[in-house]
């Protein structure tokens, strides 16, 4: 009976320990469900933010190319500094020990590290050496992230033209900013994993490499900018000039070979120059030309078909009087042919032009030749210049703008517009940028040559050009042009700028040549501009021999053929030159 009774007894237990065991088991199990059921998408993603950082960035920027495929801004890859601040114990240790390394202030480093996110940078674009030391410290929290920072090789090389990035590698001045969309990698989003202390791992290299931007092929030569900065930055150190430019331009393509400017500025530091510096002048500043502008007043005059190269107009003896204003010639002056106005530069004689054929003649041409209007390059800030209407000119505007007062041009312009006379008459429309290729190199938009319009006929520019040559034959305002075994033709310039007051100052002048070689077969259309020049301003004395130099160099860099009738270089270290 006993034995019956523990026996009923021990199933009892056992019957309960199993209902019990059961119902804890279904209990879990339940949990288990409802945990992996209905609220496994929550708790992944709850989970995912404690082992995983999002982070977003952009794809390899595009290189910059001369036109010889030569690097000019290029992307390497870089490491930036982050943190996951929840993730780190001791703050103010953390920032104490990482400021030394990253160069930054420990009051500084702590405040970012006091934020409530999850993420946030330290500093971008560390150095290799301090990525280094940063590993060594193998600091929870912190973590390394893969970037592409920008770099020019050759430092300020046609920097104006080329332009900068920000932090980000955005582009910010020049093509860089012009062409930002192409250059530019794709958006992308990565995930730093991190351990169970929340020690990051460093995404692989590969992420970044995908997506790449596309790059840009230009038309200028690396030599020939290389010739024409050398040359630039010798001629404003000597004459103490404030500024310099230089264009030079093929002018059957309207390519720009190269685009200079001095001072110079590094893209790699930018940030430690004026803005003044690093705007591209070129495109962006108008100036009066002076008397380069004499150039396109006489092929308005031939134009007309009211003159020749042989009309001879009465120069008053250097000086004439238009109302209360009295224009002069550094020389006096009796009866020029049209051809002798332009090697000799008398501004009476252009003006003499402009009366002869009227307002309308004049504004016409030099409507056609471009000048009032941008050239449609669409670099960032590219200027007009300015040309008043016909219609608004006064008989003194109409002398002042034939001899390159009261208007306005870029130094772009000007280039463009003297290429045309080298290019038979016919504007060709400048080009910068030759191609766009994909990361490998494939070419998926290309920029042509593009002609505008034919400007003036074959006959006048042939005059022009004929005229061109004889102001640097002897006796001509620009003789310090003349080459050694090429032909050339060219046309001073100096033009007094408006001081302080509103006025012409007497001490502040732009000088400039504006010309091109060889004259039978034009392979160089070549401007320099030099700004506020001291004591020797005249633009025969400063800005000839800068061309002569670009020039001399430059056809011989591409094998250009000497001329067959080799001129004979007359040098004039003289100051009896005009305009």
């Amino acid at each position: 009976m006993n034995t019956t009774r523990h026996a009923k007894y021990f199933r009892l237990r056992v019957t309960l320990v199993g209902a019990v065991f059961m119902a804890g088991l279904g209990i879990v199990l339940g949990r288990a469900v409802y945990l992996q059921v209905l609220c496994g998408p929550a708790l992944a993603q709850k989970a995912s933010g404690q082992y995983a950082q999002t982070i977003h960035t952009v794809g390899k920027r595009g290189t910059i190319y001369d036109t010889q495929l030569r690097e000019l801004a290029v992307s390497v890859e870089s490491l930036s500094l982050a943190a996951n601040p929840r993730q780190i114990e001791d703050r103010h240790q953390t920032a104490r020990t990482l400021a030394p390394i990253v160069k930054m202030k420990a009051k500084t480093l702590a405040g970012k590290l006091k934020s409530k996110r999850h993420f946030t940078w330290i500093k971008r674009q560390i150095t290799p050496r301090q990525a280094q030391a940063v590993r060594a410290l193998d600091i929870d929290g912190i973590v390394l992230i893969p970037e592409h920072s920008r770099y020019y090789p050759n430092r300020g090389l046609a920097s104006q033209l080329i332009g900068f990035t920000g932090i980000d590698g955005i582009g910010l001045e020049g093509l860089e900013y012009q062409f930002n969309a192409e250059l530019m990698g794709r958006k992308q989003i990565f995930t730093v994993l991190k351990d169970a202390f929340g020690r990051g791992f460093e995404t692989p290299d590969d992420v970044l490499r995908r997506d790449s931007g596309n790059n840009v092929v230009l038309t200028i030569d690396r030599t020939i900018q290389h010739v024409a900065e050398r040359s630039l930055q010798q001629a404003v150190d000597t004459h103490r000039a404030k500024s310099g430019m230089a264009v030079v331009m093929a002018p059957q393509t309207g390519d720009v070979l190269a685009m200079a400017h001095y001072p110079f500025f590094n893209p790699n530091n930018f940030r430690d120059y004026r803005r003044e510096i690093r705007r591209n002048r070129a495109v962006t500043d108008a100036f009066e030309p002076g008397s380069t502008m004499k150039l396109f007043s006489v092929a308005a005059a031939l134009e007309s078909g009211c003159c020749t190269p042989h009309t001879i107009f009465y120069c008053e003896n250097g000086r004439y009087r238009i109302g209360s204003n009295t224009i002069h010639d550094t020389e006096k002056h009796g009866w020029l042919s049209l051809q002798r106005i332009v090697k000799f530069s008398s501004n009476i004689g252009a003006v003499k032009i402009g009366e002869t054929i009227g307002p309308q003649a004049l504004h016409r041409t030099l409507t056609q030749f471009g000048f009032g209007r941008d050239t449609g390059l669409q670099f960032p800030g590219e200027t007009g210049g300015s040309l008043a209407a016909a219609k608004r000119w006064t008989r003194f505007d109409v002398a002042a703008a034939s001899f390159g007062q009261g208007v306005s041009v870029s130094a772009l312009q000007l280039t463009t517009a003297v290429a045309a006379i080298a290019n038979d008459g016919m504007l060709m429309k400048p080009r910068v940028v030759r191609a766009i290729t994909d990361p490998r190199g494939r070419v998926i938009r290309e920029f042509k040559p593009q002609r505008i319009a034919r400007v003036i006929a074959s006959q006048t520019a042939a005059h022009v050009t004929r005229m061109m040559a004889l102001v640097i034959s002897e006796g001509g305002t620009g003789t310090q042009a003349a080459l050694e075994g090429y032909t050339a033709g060219g046309k001073t310039g100096t033009a007094q700028k408006i001081g302080p007051s509103g006025t012409y100052a007497k001490n502040l002048y732009v000088s400039s040549f504006l010309g091109f070689a060889p004259l039978e077969e034009p392979r160089l259309a070549i401007l320099v501009v030099l700004d506020e020049p001291r004591e020797d301003y005249y633009g025969g004395v400063v800005a000839a021999p800068v061309f002569r130099q670009i020039a001399q160099e430059a056809l011989g860099y591409l094998n250009v053929r000497p001329s067959r009738v080799t001129p004979r270089m007359t040098v004039s270290h003289t100051n009896e030159v005009t305009g």
